[in-house]
């Protein structure tokens, strides 16, 4: 499909997924480090290391998402 016969809707709904993308895999790094943090009395550890995981994970679905958008599969 090439770019000109892109509608914005389809433009809408990639913003949406990459929006949706980063934050929920931020927030799931987010909780779960404070979880660990929380059973192994560690503080802020674990919430710093599952905020940087969630992070990269979060840009990794990004570009995996955006390469999909503009490959037209």
């Amino acid at each position: 499909m090439s770019s000109n016969n892109r509608h914005p809707f389809q433009a809408m709904a990639l913003m949406s997924a990459i929006l949706s993308q980063l934050v929920g895999s931020v927030l799931i790094g987010i909780f779960s480090g404070r979880w660990l943090d929380r059973i192994a009395g560690t503080e802020p550890l674990f919430l710093i290391i599952g905020l940087l995981i969630g992070l990269a994970a979060g840009v990794y679905a990004l570009l995996r998402l955006v390469h999909h958008f503009f490959s037209g599969d």
